[in-house]
C-alpha cells in the first residue's frame, strides 16, 4: 500500500494508518492483536505520560501522548472492524459527556467555585450512570486502579456523605489501632489474618494521609524515589570504603543510612 510521506500528519492520518496496519495484507503483528493482548501496553503508555509530566519534559510528553492516542485509535479500530463503534463514536460520546457535565459552561447552571463544579460533576455522573446510591458510585471506581489510588477515591466518596473521620488526628488513632491488630496477627502466625490486618492498616494509613491533604499515591511515589537515592548513596559509601553489603552489621548500615540522609538533604 502507498502511504506517501508528508511533512505534517494529522489525526485522520493516524486513524488511516492504524486501519491499514490491520488489513489482511497489513502488519502480521498488528492484525493479530486484541483488546486483551495490548491491555498492558495501554497501562505502560499511560505511566510513561505521567513520567514525562513529572519530569517537566514537554517533548517527551508530546511523544508519550501520541503513544496513548495510538492505543485509543487501535482499540477503536478493533471495534470498528466488528461493526460496533469507531473513533468518531468515541469522540461523540466524550463530547456529549463534557457538555452534560459542564452545565455551568454550556447551560444555565451557576457554579463559580471549584467545589461547586466538582459537586455538580458527581451528581450529574451518578444521574447519567443510573447510580441511585453512594455505594453504587463507589463500586464503579475501577478495580484496575493502583490500590492506594482506589482507596483514596473510595474514601473521598464516603466523605461526601459525611462518613469520615472529623480530622487527621482521629484518623491517625485508627492507624495505631490497626497497627496493634496487625502485630497481634503476626504473633498468631495466622497468614490469612496477617494479610487482612495488613490491608486494614494500609487503608487506615491512606485515610490519615488523605485528611492531611496529601495524595497517598504521590506520597509513596516520592518516598520510593527518596529511598532509592539514599540506598544508592549508602552503596556508594560502601564502595568507597572497599566493603560489601554482607560484610556490614545492621548497626553499621544504619549509621551509613543516617549519613546518607544528611548528605542528601
Amino acid at each position: 500500500m502507498d502511504f506517501t510521506f508528508k511533512d505534517k500528519y494529522n489525526f485522520d492520518d493516524l486513524v488511516e494508518i492504524v486501519r491499514c496496519l490491520r488489513l489482511p495484507d497489513g502488519c502480521p503483528w498488528d492484525k493479530e492483536q486484541t483488546h486483551k493482548s495490548i491491555r498492558q501496553d495501554f497501562i505502560e503508555e499511560t505511566y510513561e505520560v505521567v513520567e514525562a509530566i513529572d519530569n517537566d519534559d514537554p517533548e517527551g510528553l508530546r511523544e508519550e501522548l501520541g503513544d496513548v492516542l495510538l492505543q485509543v485509535v487501535f482499540h477503536s479500530q478493533i471495534e470498528r472492524e466488528k461493526g460496533v463503534f469507531d473513533i468518531d463514536d468515541v469522540a461523540d460520546e466524550v463530547c456529549k459527556k463534557m457538555i452534560v457535565r459542564h452545565p455551568h459552561v454550556f447551560g444555565e447552571v451557576k457554579a463559580d467555585t471549584t467545589e461547586k463544579v466538582l459537586d455538580n460533576w458527581d451528581k450529574i455522573k451518578m444521574q447519567t450512570k443510573s447510580q441511585n446510591t453512594q455505594s453504587e458510585a463507589m463500586e464503579s471506581i475501577a478495580r484496575s486502579l493502583p490500590a492506594l489510588m482506589r482507596a483514596q477515591k473510595i474514601q473521598k466518596k464516603a466523605a461526601k456523605v459525611g462518613f469520615d473521620f472529623p480530622n487527621v488526628y482521629d484518623a491517625s488513632q485508627k492507624v495505631t489501632e490497626e497497627l496493634s491488630e496487625f502485630l497481634a496477627a503476626v504473633d498468631s502466625s495466622d497468614e490469612a489474618a496477617v494479610a487482612e490486618e495488613a490491608g486494614d492498616l494500609l487503608f487506615a494509613a491512606v485515610n490519615a494521609v488523605r485528611l492531611s491533604g496529601v495524595n497517598s499515591e504521590k506520597a509513596l511515589y516520592d518516598a520510593n524515589d527518596k529511598f532509592l537515592a539514599r540506598f544508592a548513596q549508602v552503596e556508594k559509601m560502601l564502595t568507597e570504603q572497599g566493603k560489601k553489603w554482607e560484610e556490614c552489621s545492621i548497626s553499621e548500615l544504619d549509621s551509613l543510612w543516617e549519613q546518607a540522609k544528611t548528605s542528601l538533604r
